[in-house]
């Protein structure tokens, strides 16, 4: 699993050397604002404050880990959003809440080739429309947002995308192109609601090529019952030993994984809709 991509969000120069120091491939810095409190009112997640003129400090400390920015969906200043991101030295541009392929080709087009674009497949819509982006020249990966993307299809919960077989869905189209592609995050090894190893067991059988490390990684009170100091590499590493693991399953062993994800998923869905 040598180029399966970890990444983890930072908001500042100290934690994006921390991250780059433990091993993580991909720092990233999330711009993105519009929108995002609407849909995403009254759920746990990440909420950005982040400003383009915070870039260079982490462009400055980073010299092994690629420097991921996420911009806004596309809107009147994505122009300008999009060149002093790369004037300040983002790797790749990440585009959220893509709609269509038009969204796709504006963005690609104001990149010029100058970083990396990465495409989030978070709405119904760009599902349904995903091989007419995947087809749009200068797309060079995908990343499922599966918060955003079960909130547009009505689900419950966010891992019922991969349980359902959505991810596999996209996956599959992923692959017949060659289209490297990610999705999700994990808490740490042992954790979550859906335990971070038979999530990674479906990475490993779909062919992902990227996850994004959750806030549980950066032992954030508040956020887990287990919330305390961490050793950020020796997490990073608990996972890329996992992912070895992994790799060496039969498909006996993902099946197995598999039905404890379906088992899983239903006890969060019936614990959410019974509160």
């Amino acid at each position: 699993m040598k180029h399966f991509k970890l990444m983890i969000l930072c908001n500042d120069a100290e934690s994006a050397l921390a991250a780059q120091a433990a091993g993580v491939d991909r720092v990233f810095y999330d711009m993105e604002y519009i929108g995002k409190a609407e849909r995403q009112h009254g759920r746990n997640t990440v909420k950005s404050d982040n400003k383009l003129e915070g870039i260079p400090a982490i462009r400055k400390v980073l010299d092994r880990s690629e420097l991921l920015v996420r911009t806004n969906p596309i809107h009147a200043y994505t122009k300008m959003e999009v060149d002093q991101a790369i004037t300040y030295g983002a790797d790749i541009l990440m585009l959220p809440m893509v709609i269509d392929q038009h969204d796709v080709e504006q963005y690609v087009s104001y990149v010029n080739g100058r970083a990396k674009v990465c495409i989030m497949i978070e709405t119904a819509a760009a599902m349904a429309r995903l091989d007419k982006i995947m087809a749009v020249p200068g797309v060079d990966e995908i990343f499922v947002g599966l918060n955003d993307l079960h909130i547009s299809m009505g689900l419950t919960f966010m891992f019922e995308l991969l349980n359902d077989g959505l991810v596999e869905y996209i996956a599959e189209k992923c692959n017949k192109v060659g289209m490297p592609f990610g999705f999700g995050g994990i808490a740490r090894i042992g954790e979550g609601d859906l335990l971070s190893d038979n999530i990674l067991g479906e990475h490993v059988r779909l062919g992902s090529k990227s996850v994004i490390l959750s806030r549980t990684f950066k032992g954030v009170v508040g956020v887990d019952v287990n919330a305390h100091s961490i050793d950020l590499k020796e997490e990073v590493d608990k996972v890329r030993n996992r992912m070895m693991e992994i790799d060496q399953w039969s498909e006996e062993q993902h099946q197995e994984n598999r039905k404890k994800i379906a088992e899983a998923v239903d006890k969060v869905i019936y614990k959410i809709l019974t509160n």
